[in-house]
């Protein structure tokens, strides 16, 4: 099984890194694959340029297996709908299973993504949450959660697509936006993000206005 891990990545940090290792060790993923966004369809536009967020993944994954980086989305016009993504990842891998890895708030968003109720047909989602966190009962998301959620991760493997597992992991309340607004104020980042990848944004001086 593939886990796909999107995102502007604008930069990457540790908020990303961690859970998703800690995901396909408990779940036993063969690979994290990276999808840096070209255009977030829910956000304004990253910050840093394509080349620039890649160097930045490129630095942070450098020595780690089982993490691989995903350029496809950086290279196709328009929004970058997760929906393309994973039927562009089936014609070019066969025979493929996939999960979808979401954090709770981007889950909690579902409904208001492209052609959400197709999503699940192309893989398995992999919700990743804090311990004891509380799901949605009533609603769209509450009916999803009722009909395709499982308790046994064993389930995965038993098919290719259709399923919901929630994984508990370390929640670090780390994101870009607070990143790159320390840095605008001057203030250190560290040990926030890898420092193979604050040294690229202190090199290139990135950041530097906030935002």
């Amino acid at each position: 099984m593939i886990g796909i891990l999107g995102g502007t990545f604008d930069p990457v940090h540790f908020g990303h890194l961690r859970p998703a290792l800690e995901v396909r060790q408990a779940l036993g993923l063969d690979e994290i694959r990276l999808i840096p966004c070209r255009e977030p369809p829910h956000r304004p536009p990253p910050v840093a340029a394509p080349q620039q967020r890649l160097a930045m993944l490129r630095a942070a994954i450098d020595g780690h297996t089982g993490f691989v980086i995903d350029e496809r989305e950086l290279g196709r016009e328009g929004p970058s709908y997760t929906l393309d993504t994973l039927v562009s990842m089936h014609a070019d891998i066969k025979g493929a299973d996939l999960c979808l890895l979401a954090g709770m708030d981007a889950f909690l968003g579902l409904t208001s993504w492209h052609r959400w109720h197709e999503l699940i047909d192309h893989c398995h989602i992999i919700v990743m949450t804090r311990p004891g966190a509380t799901f949605p009962e009533r609603g769209e998301l509450g009916t999803f959660i009722g009909l395709h959620r499982v308790l046994d991760p064993a389930m995965l493997r038993a098919q290719s697509a259709g399923l919901l597992y929630f994984q508990e992991v370390s929640q670090l309340d780390i994101s870009g936006t607070h990143i790159r607004a320390l840095l605008g104020r001057g203030e250190a980042a560290d040990f926030l993000l890898p420092d193979s990848v604050l040294s690229i944004i202190r090199e290139q001086d990135l950041y530097t206005t906030g935002g």
